[in-house]
């Protein structure tokens, strides 16, 4: 069964969401590990990578910003990042990736598209709870070039919610849920500040993919989003 839509496309604004350039991303053994930070939340980084080959990879999208852990490179990521969503485009356009279903193929805490990825990441403790902030991501991915977006998790692409048909690109914009904060709550209203650092891999490529030149996001930095305002929730 298709998810509801997490958002409302009413009430939109107009504002500029900008691409970052991740600090660093290391490749070997089969990963593509990156780390960095946001200024804003409504800051965004894009990896574009090629997966290559006769077949079908599988592919792992693992980040650990939030809760801290070690990363494929064999780097120890400290907790206290944003929690994140993470999503998976192809092509230019960036456009969607959808599975079987027509689902996004997409996670974000707090929503019903989240796919924990605690372990091996860790949690935080919020107002006497632990909390899983990180994902988890699993696609088999057939030849080809793709895009992974990694935002924090109150800026929601169109394309991600209320997706296709509705609306299935990345230039399309996103929903801002984030009050202009990193911060998470819980629904009992006990909030933690968050600072924009990120940590994700990409595993499973194949020996011969390798990410696209740079990573720097394949989009204008003055990309305009329309975005709806609205304070965030966290389970």
């Amino acid at each position: 069964m298709r998810k509801l839509s997490l958002l409302p496309l009413a009430l939109a604004i107009f504002v500029l969401v900008q691409p970052v350039r991740a600090d660093s991303c290391t490749t070997g053994s089969g990963a593509l590990s990156c780390t960095g930070s946001l200024a804003t939340p409504e800051d965004f980084f894009l990896e574009p990578f090629t997966v290559s080959g006769g077949g079908f990879s599988t592919i792992t999208i693992q980040t650990f910003g939030f809760g801290g852990g070690t990363n494929a490179a064999g780097m120890t990521i400290p907790a206290g990042g944003f929690d994140s969503l993470v999503a998976l485009f192809f092509g230019t356009p960036e456009t969607i990736l959808t599975d079987g279903s027509g689902n996004p193929i997409a996670s974000a805490a707090g929503t019903t598209q989240f796919a924990p990825g605690c372990p091996p990441a860790g949690t935080v403790l919020i107002g006497g709870n632990l909390v899983c902030g990180d994902n988890r991501l699993v696609a088999t991915l057939s030849p080809g070039t793709y895009s992974l977006l990694l935002s924090d998790a109150n800026l929601v692409p169109f394309a991600v919610s209320p997706g296709p048909p509705i609306s299935s690109l990345l230039s399309d914009g996103f929903a801002d849920l984030s009050a202009g904060v990193f911060q998470t709550c819980t629904n009992s209203g006990t909030c933690i500040s968050d600072t924009g650092n990120f940590a994700v891999d990409i595993s499973g490529l194949p020996a011969s993919a390798v990410p696209e030149p740079g990573t720097l996001a394949l989009l204008t930095s003055g990309l305009g989003a329309m975005v709806y305002k609205r304070r965030r929730a966290r389970l």
